[in-house]
């Protein structure tokens, strides 16, 4: 476990700084509750501040201190405090003695805890923010009675007043980072960060028990956390303190919110004393939120519902519950989420055996994507004799929850009740997507459609075939995908949730064909319909984003996958352990990321997605694709080349249809390790298969990655047919794939051929509107390598754009950047950065122990690589070079 670093807070400290040092003439106290983060704040502030301008003191006040006249301020005052002074002849000395000390320089003195100062040391502290150079900070704890003379302190309008906030969830996620040493997956900082409410003392309490139960695991470099809690007894004895002595009443309306929050405050004051509520929301014990018409009532912090859940007596604890769900009940459960609250504390009272609420219930958790939820639930109905609809859900639960072998034995043991086309058609459909999915056993798909062609039922039917005709399209059996889907949208009798699969395998397909304005009609319809599906299919989601996905993706819209990763679905997948989902997601944000040019950013995503999917093949070789992708946009060749072996070992064979990105992954392992006519092999034969399939869409990009690697009068035609050429080719899918982007990569493909400078930086201005900072780049560098061998004043104003397209991105390094630039050896680029930052020449031979004429021959030297005049063009020319290490050694 890594020291506590200090993370975020940057306008915190900025703010504090600048108090500190007189910018804004006053001083500055921060409150807060206990563990936010104040002392760490103010003492990283005061030990920025350099002491030989600043005479710098620290006082830390405490209970032990704070009846001694001067306690709080011993640690800065003399030992020799004079005797026989009134009160006010040893304030004005202990106010002169401070001066004394500081020797002409300003004062800055930082009390922590000044609530807890005795009354002298809080009068000096006044005092002293009166005088002249000098400066008070502080910090208070929030609910603490104040000293007059603290308080007095901005209501004089000496000092400022403000209030430190939690942190957010992305300063969490970096604060976990620097406890364990490396990053954590999205889902589980977003959890820690809710529970601890962004109270950095309780995150680290959280991390440190999570740890010590191996509740903690690490997977491909990002750590995760189960979601199971140990409460260590540090922890307990804090949130226990926070709480503080309850009445028995008072105790009862904590407990009631800890198991039924959010709790309406009508319910709880019908089950409860009205004065204990209000005297629990007084004291900060529990907070009511307005919520449309209703007011409901929460914990004040998502960890006291954590220590009282655990401390409360199973007796009393079945007692509340059952009391909860006969009042809501009682209610006559006007809300939908009613139904699975009531479920749950009917099973934790022990008071239901209604297999029928059980299984409603779940099926509403799996739709809310809350896995472990539903999972529980479903297994409770199982074992209240549910029958045969708690087992298909149970099932169909299973499958997501990474479980197929224990789905496939709930389907078996109720294989004998099985009595009618509606019950097997749902139970071919779910056996079929665990075996095929779940246990890749491609088989599966023959099975079900020979079992299949036992059913009467039009519309039982059409849910078996619109199954069969996803993992088709999984499997590149493309023809029969699209003749089944077609079929179920064409059978009326067809079950809502069955057409709109059968409409995802077909939106997929466009896409990859470059239908892409038809591909997205049919996302829309889909989406359009989601609530009428959700209820039977909610994990028809995936496919739904799959299908969108990959037309984004192909479309260059990064602006529409933002949006996929920021909706509904995105916060559901992740709170919900819905891993499938999360994982997938996860890999759009690095494909994203990737595109940006934000490569850290891209690698920390797709090694959360392959953390994530680590026990599901499903999308696992996509996204260790994804990690190689980013990898190798970073010049990392080892981590690119592990990765690409882990995509290989972890490809599912059932989804054959992600083959397009896994081989330009190849192939851009292969560029990153210097191999460009390897990688440019593996391009062309991707192409000949693309073409095969008829997947202009995807044929696009892997014609573009050709482009970028050198290569656009290629041949990509028959064989012997050297007139198709990837820029030809290019510019004839440009007339028949959707969108904007065929045309661009067209343009960029012939711009290349012909070494046209202009227009490379008219293209890579327009990718960098787009968003694609990575092309935008290349491009602008491949012009600054035409427009070099021309010379003239165009090449700087290339250099300066290409200079600002590289600052928009972190650590990239590809072939299409390296290609045209001059190699300077380590003496050079040292030199030649000396000097860009305004370093005489004479003075840079003194720093590096050379002669002056050495350095002027290496500057010379330098000017005639980089094609530059001077010192005064030197700046913006090496700007516009990739960080690459020297490709010479001196």
């Amino acid at each position: 476990m890594n020291p506590w670093s200090f993370v975020g807070r940057s306008a915190e400290l900025h703010r504090l700084t600048a108090a500190a040092t007189g910018e804004t003439g006053r001083g500055l106290f921060i409150s807060g509750t206990a563990g936010i983060g104040k002392s760490r704040l103010l003492r990283e502030g005061i030990e920025a501040l350099p002491t030989d301008r600043y005479a710098v003191w620290l006082a830390s006040a405490n209970i032990a201190t704070a009846g001694l006249p001067f306690g709080g301020l011993v640690q800065v005052l003399p030992a020799d405090q004079p005797r026989g002074l009134s009160p006010a002849a040893i304030l004005r000395w202990a106010l002169d003695a401070l001066h004394q000390q500081a020797a002409g320089r300003p004062i800055v003195l930082a009390v922590d805890d000044a609530h807890l100062l005795d009354p002298s040391s809080a009068a000096l502290v006044y005092l002293l923010a009166r005088s002249e150079q000098a400066t008070v900070l502080g910090t208070l704890r929030n609910g603490e009675q104040l000293p007059l003379p603290i308080r007095a302190l901005w209501t004089d309008d000496l000092v400022d007043h403000t209030e430190l906030a939690p942190l957010d969830v992305t300063d969490t996620a970096d604060l976990l980072a620097a406890i364990l040493g490396g990053p954590v997956d999205d889902p589980s900082a977003e959890r820690l960060w809710r529970l601890s409410g962004g109270n950095p003392l309780l995150v680290r309490e959280l991390v440190l028990a999570a740890n010590a139960s191996g509740e903690l695991t690490r997977r491909y470099g990002v750590w995760r956390w189960t979601g199971r809690l140990e409460l260590a007894p540090s922890l307990t004895d804090l949130i226990d303190a926070r709480i503080g002595q309850l009445t028995p009443e008072v105790r009862t309306v904590v407990e009631l919110v800890a198991f039924g929050e959010p709790v309406g405050l009508t319910l709880l004051s019908e089950a409860t004393d009205q004065t204990a509520v209000e005297t629990a929301e007084e004291r900060g014990l529990i907070s009511v939120v307005r919520n449309d018409r209703r007011s409901n009532v929460r914990l004040a912090h998502p960890l006291y519902g954590e220590v009282v859940r655990r401390q409360c007596p199973v007796s009393r604890r079945r007692r509340l519950t059952g009391q909860l769900a006969d009042l809501l009940e009682g209610t006559g459960k006007r809300r939908r989420d009613d139904l699975l609250r009531v479920a749950v504390w009917r099973l934790d009272s022990g008071t239901t055996q209604d297999p029928a609420l059980l299984v409603n219930a779940a099926a509403q958790a799996f739709g809310r994507y809350d896995v472990p939820l539903a999972t529980r639930l479903a297994r409770a109905a199982l074992d209240a004799e549910g029958g045969f609809d708690a087992a298909e859900l149970l099932a169909t639960i299973l499958m997501f929850g990474d479980q197929p072998d224990e789905a496939i034995r709930v389907l078996d043991r109720v294989a004998g009740l099985v009595s009618n086309d509606r019950r097997r058609s749902r139970w071919l459909t779910v056996r079929a997507m665990v075996s095929y999915w779940g246990l890749s056993r491609e088989s599966t798909v023959e099975e079900m459609a020979a079992s299949a062609a036992e059913l009467t039922d039009p519309a039982d039917h059409a849910r078996v075939s619109a199954f069969e005709a996803i993992m088709r399209l999984h499997r590149l059996d493309t023809t029969t995908a699209l003749r089944l889907s077609r079929a179920v949208l064409d059978r009326p009798a067809a079950p809502v949730a069955a057409r709109e699969l059968a409409r995802c395998t077909i939106a997929h397909l466009q896409a990859a064909r470059g239908e892409l304005t038809a591909s997205g009609r049919a996302i829309a319809a889909v989406e359009a319909g989601a609530a009428r599906w959700r209820g039977d299919m909610p994990y028809l989601q995936l496919a739904l984003e799959l299908a969108r996905g990959t037309r984004l993706a192909l479309a260059g819209d990064l602006a529409g996958i933002d949006g996929i990763v920021a909706a509904e679905f995105a916060d559901l997948a992740d709170a919900g352990d819905f891993r499938l989902g999360s994982g997938y997601l996860s890999i759009l944000r690095a494909y994203a990321a990737r595109m940006r040019g934000r490569t850290a950013e891209a690698l920390r995503a797709s090694l959360g997605a392959c953390a994530v999917l680590a026990t599901s093949r499903v999308y696992a070789g996509l996204a260790h694709t994804e990690r190689a992708q980013a990898a190798a946009l970073r010049g990392d060749t080892a981590q690119a080349v592990e990765a690409m072996a882990e995509s290989d070992r972890a490809q599912a064979p059932g989804m054959a249809v992600l083959y397009p990105w896994r081989d330009q992954a190849r192939a851009a392992t292969l560029a990153a390790g210097g191999d460009l006519a390897g990688a440019a092999r593996v391009l062309t034969a991707l192409v000949h298969r693309l073409q095969a399939d008829g997947f202009a869409g995807h044929e696009v990009l892997a014609l573009h990655d050709l482009v970028r690697y050198g290569r656009p009068n290629a041949p990509v035609g028959p064989p012997g047919d050297s007139r198709w050429t990837v820029a030809r080719r290019l510019t004839e899918l440009a007339g028949s794939v959707d969108g904007m982007l065929p045309p661009l990569l067209a343009r960029h493909a012939r711009a290349v051929a012909q070494g046209a400078g202009g227009e490379l930086l008219d293209i890579a201005d327009r990718f960098a509107g787009l968003g694609l900072h990575v092309w935008a780049a290349e491009a602008a560098a491949t012009a600054v390598a035409a427009l070099r061998r021309a010379g003239g004043p165009p090449l700087a104003a290339a250099q300066q754009r290409l200079g600002d397209l590289l600052g928009a991105t972190d650590g990239l390094r590809t072939p299409a950047l390296a290609t045209g630039q001059p190699a300077l050896t380590a003496r050079e680029q040292q030199i030649a950065r000396l000097a860009a930052d305004g370093t005489a020449s004479r003075t840079i031979a003194e720093q590096l122990f050379l002669s002056p004429r050495t350095v002027e021959n290496h500057l010379q030297r330098v000017y005639s690589k980089l094609g530059v005049t001077g010192r005064n063009e030197l700046r913006t020319a090496l700007r516009a070079m990739p960080d690459r290490d020297a490709a010479t050694a001196e």
